[in-house]
């Protein structure tokens, strides 16, 4: 019924009990889910465990691992695309928030990787935070050769998804539309997404939906989670779930090519 397009199954928090993790996902109704890649060691993990579980992945460096990016890192990245369970480049992106690497190095990654993505025609899964105008600067120039570009976990204002969605940009939404605290402003522009845009995740472990009652013990997101998600989502662009299913699942499949 649901597809999850980004689980962080590679982090440690699933590391004691990741096929459980997939068991109870399976349970709740998500049929299937792509693993984020974040760096190229941790790509090639996802692409094991997509391996294992029958699922897909991306494979790419994120803003935060920018400074990682060497001279062969093109090489390596191409080789972890190459496999039959890798289904998109990223995550990539810019991150200003935080410059866990700093910006000329996460340009100079991002633009490498979007490079990959269009000599490779793979769709792209992308990372931003308070870098929009120069994110949009480096991606535009790419769009018209890559297949399709995905901006995973969005949590900018209507300005900016207006301008996402003009240029022709999936939209991921998480739990962060559940915080009470910070995730109001997105959860009233649910409406301004058309469905054929938009596509539901977890990212998982990290943004547990904030509503949840009982809320975990574990204080731990989990794919199994994303039907609550998509609850709120429903009701906020006034559709029933089926209908909400049936959309971000044709989405998810024609983006990433799922099966």
């Amino acid at each position: 019924m649901w597809v999850d397009i980004g689980v962080n199954l590679t982090a440690t928090q699933f590391a004691a009990d990741r096929a459980d993790v997939v068991a109870r996902a399976r349970a709740a109704g998500v049929e299937q889910m792509l693993l984020t890649g974040t760096s190229l060691p941790d790509s090639a993990q996802a692409l094991q465990l997509a391996e294992q579980y029958q699922l897909y992945a991306t494979v790419g460096v994120h803003p935060h691992h920018a400074s990682e990016w060497r001279t062969d890192s093109d090489a390596a990245l191409r080789a972890l695309a190459a496999h039959p369970r890798a289904r998109a480049i990223g995550e990539c992106g810019l991150d200003f928030n935080r410059n866990f690497s700093p910006p000329a190095a996460q340009e100079q990654a991002f633009s490498a990787q979007l490079r990959v993505a269009t000599d490779l025609a793979k769709p792209v899964f992308l990372h931003c935070r308070d870098a929009h105008e120069r994110f949009l600067a480096l991606l535009q120039p790419h769009l018209n050769r890559l297949p399709a570009a995905v901006l995973h976990c969005f949590t900018g204002d209507q300005a900016e998804l207006r301008t996402c969605l003009a240029h022709g940009l999936y939209i991921g939404i998480t739990g962060w539309i559940c915080d009470e605290r910070r995730g109001q402003t997105l959860l009233a522009l649910l409406p301004v997404i058309p469905l054929d845009r938009l596509l539901l995740e977890t990212d998982a472990p990290w943004l547990l939906p904030r509503d949840m009652r009982p809320a975990p013990k574990s204080r731990r997101n989990e794919p199994a989670f994303l039907p609550h998600i998509a609850t709120r989502v429903a009701m906020v662009m006034g559709v029933s779930l089926d209908e909400l299913a049936q959309h971000t699942r044709a989405n998810a499949e024609r983006v990433f090519g799922l099966v």
